[in-house]
């Protein structure tokens, strides 16, 4: 009987990331020791890792545990349970560096909009799956546009404008899987990167208003040359780009890197990981990392392929966008080719909650897989 439940399980995707989370928690490691205050635990933050990914790990075990299928019927209540929590944590939730996007659970902090990927990921399936074949004209995307938008505006009020593009690539991402023509998704891609550079240019020309902090527009147009504010919003873009480029090919060796050991390296934990790997181990850890995620994605894109209804292929698709965006935008704002969005690098990264939402989607594809097999007991 546990053969055969082993031989039902995508063994390749979960060892692949397991894979990422150990080497996270070696970056993490030497990402925290050294910057730790006197008298913490130079490793309490690796411990506190470890510990929720214990929790990830049970997460992933109940998710894909049961069939994705049923998820359909609460589709409604999870949406709903969706918006609750958004606006909940918008009224009592707790504040850190100017933002209310934290839950306070005695020593832990969460996070809903993180939690809040996954939850669009299947409430959005369910609709678009009752669509099918009704995606052809452009006002037939108004209602999953719409669907997509009401999260968003809560979560880009706390502010958290990363989430708010995760959730605008997820969307797309399923549109696509779901029958939205091209053409379609293309033009809206196109219309609304002219809305939003037209509305960032008015505000830096005239002072427009729009619903973004000031920092958050400074982040998104600071990569462009980060020089002409070296010592102020430019300064994460030049220290991660110094920290990378100084690697080479072998790097610094773990433990070793100037920029990181000496706290140059801002949020070297979290947003900025990809730096430490690329200062310390060089292009060739930097390597490595991007043959886990490549492989990652393409087990993901091949579950998204092979699934057996609508709901699963958007479930899985809905994942790999996730991942994917994740993974685009984070090591890009470290080289400085993207703006810097606080998005986490997916396994990662540090964050108790990023790592619960990674492994809750996880059991999402593996959950797909699994009915994709005969299980015969």
């Amino acid at each position: 009987m546990g053969r055969k439940y082993l031989k039902n399980l995508d063994l390749t995707l979960l060892v692949t990331a397991l894979s990422i989370v150990l080497f996270g928690l070696v970056a993490i490691s030497s990402a925290t020791h050294a910057t730790a205050a006197q008298g913490e635990d130079p490793f309490g933050f690796v411990k506190k890792q470890v510990l929720w990914v214990v929790l990830g790990l049970v997460v992933l075990w109940a998710v894909q545990s049961f069939d994705y299928r049923d998820l359909s019927r609460y589709a409604v209540w999870l949406y709903v349970a969706n918006l609750i929590m958004l606006a909940g944590v918008l009224l009592v939730g707790s504040t850190r560096l100017g933002a209310q996007r934290w839950f306070a659970l005695g020593p832990f902090m969460l996070q809903p909009s993180e939690f809040s990927k996954v939850i669009m990921i299947v409430t959005l399936a369910s609709l678009l799956a009752k669509r099918e074949g009704q995606l052809l004209r452009l006002r037939d995307l108004l209602l999953p546009m719409a669907f997509t938008a009401a999260p968003m505006l809560l979560i880009l009020k706390q502010p958290d404008l990363g989430t708010a593009l995760v959730l605008t690539a997820i969307l797309l991402g399923m549109l696509y899987m779901a029958g939205a023509r091209p053409s379609h998704l293309a033009g809206l891609v196109l219309t609304g990167l002219v809305v939003i550079g037209g509305a960032l240019w008015a505000h830096v020309r005239y002072g427009t208003w729009i619903p973004l902090k000031e920092y958050q527009v400074v982040r998104l147009l600071i990569f462009l040359d980060p020089w002409q504010d070296w010592q102020g919003a430019g300064y994460h873009v030049i220290q991660s780009q110094i920290a990378i480029g100084s690697g080479g090919p072998w790097g610094r060796g773990l433990y070793n890197g100037s920029q990181n050991q000496l706290n140059f390296l801002p949020e070297q934990h979290t947003d900025f990981i990809f730096s430490v790997v690329g200062e310390e181990l060089g292009f060739a850890g930097a390597l490595v990392l991007l043959t886990l995620y490549f492989i990652l994605l393409y087990r993901g894109i091949r579950i998204a392929a092979q699934a057996r209804d609508t709901m699963g292929v958007l479930i899985a698709t809905g994942v790999v966008s996730m991942l994917a965006f994740h993974i685009l935008v984070n090591i890009g704002m470290t080289v400085g080719i993207m703006p810097v969005t606080g998005v986490p690098l997916p396994l990662f990264s540090y964050g108790g909650s990023a790592m619960l939402t990674n492994m809750a989607a996880l059991g999402l594809l593996l959950n797909v897989y699994r009915r994709q097999q005969r299980i015969i007991f």
